[in-house]
Order: structure tokens, then C-alpha cells, then sequence
């Protein structure tokens, strides 16, 4: 069975026990808690070879955010699609916090240069950013974020999306075609 085949097993089986699930059954949300977390260790361990001790409490938080928002789901989208947005959050949460406490240990400089210059570049850049992206068709913005931002595979945003692996290439590459004609237009 190669890798496409078992993401499909993985999701169809992962979608079944979730709806009986959200229908009521206590036995199969088990199950499927228990199936899920097997899912979620292996993708936080990929990404987190360097923090092997926070890919538990990642699981766990994980968890915890898909029962909360259970009822958030549509049935309509891929349901570890769902769950890998949920995961990828904790993710950044994490390493967000981790970075916050790396820096209240960086000592302070003599140089007041540091505090001569405005972090508001960051800010801004990241406010056109957005505005440029929303410029974008809905499925083509999420699989440039979800590959270039995230951090994603093309497989896994194929999944995500809905989209074939080639249509996932193609659309990534014509956003950034895009993106770049419409930066050189503003310059």
C-alpha cells in the first residue's frame, strides 16, 4: 500500500468513527480518540525531532481543542485536514511560547541602538501580506499557506484541500507567480 492509499484508509477510517461519534457512540470515540492520537504522535514527532518531550503534551492539547470543537467539524471537509489545522495551531503555539522564554533569558544590550529603530517593518509587512493574499482564489491561498507557511507537504495539503498533488504544484506556483507580478506592480 503505498503512502496516497494509506492517507485515504487513514482518513476514511479516522471520518467513520469520528460521525458515529459525533452520533452518540461513546465505544467508537474511544476508538477513535486512541486512533487519533496514534496519528497526531507521529505527525508532531516529525516535526519536532529536536523537542521529543513536547510531542505528548502537543497530543493532548490536540485532543483536547478536537472534542472542544467537535462541533465545529463539516462534514463535507477531510477530516484530518481538520485535525492537522487544529495541530499545526498547538504547534506554533508552542514553539511561539518557547521562543518568548528563549528571549527573557537573551541578555540585554549596552547599545541603545537596539532601541532606536521601530518594529513596526514586521508589522507592516505582514499586514500587506495578508491584503495580497486575500487577492488570491480561496483553495490557491490555503495550499500557498499551507506549503510555504506551514510547513506542509504537497501530499498532505492535496489532502487538505481536496486537490490533486499536481493541481496542489500548479496552484502554488501560479499564486506565487501572482503574488510576484503584483509586488513588482506596487514598486
Amino acid at each position: 500500500m503505498n503512502w496516497k492509499e494509506r492517507a485515504e484508509e487513514t482518513e476514511g477510517r479516522l471520518r467513520q468513527q469520528f460521525m458515529l461519534a459525533l452520533a452518540g457512540d461513546t465505544a467508537v470515540y474511544q476508538q477513535f480518540l486512541t486512533a487519533l492520537s496514534a496519528h497526531l504522535r507521529a505527525f508532531f514527532r516529525k516535526r519536532l525531532s529536536q523537542l521529543p518531550d513536547e510531542v505528548e503534551d502537543l497530543v493532548q492539547e490536540t485532543l483536547l481543542a478536537v472534542h472542544h470543537g467537535r462541533h465545529t467539524y463539516k462534514p463535507a471537509q477531510p477530516l484530518t485536514a481538520w485535525v492537522h489545522t487544529i495541530a499545526r495551531y498547538k504547534l506554533i503555539d508552542l514553539l511561539r511560547s518557547r521562543s518568548r522564554r528563549e528571549q527573557l533569558h537573551d541578555p540585554l544590550e549596552d547599545d541603545l541602538e537596539v532601541f532606536a529603530s521601530a518594529d513596526t517593518d514586521a508589522a507592516d509587512a505582514r499586514r500587506d501580506l495578508s491584503k495580497i493574499l486575500e487577492s488570491l482564489p480561496e483553495r490557491h491561498r490555503l495550499a500557498l499557506v499551507m506549503i510555504k507557511v506551514d510547513g506542509a507537504s504537497v501530499a498532505e495539503t492535496a489532502i487538505a484541500t481536496g486537490m490533486s498533488e499536481s493541481s496542489v504544484k500548479v496552484g502554488v506556483h501560479r499564486s506565487l507567480k501572482a503574488l510576484s507580478a503584483k509586488l513588482k506592480g506596487r514598486a
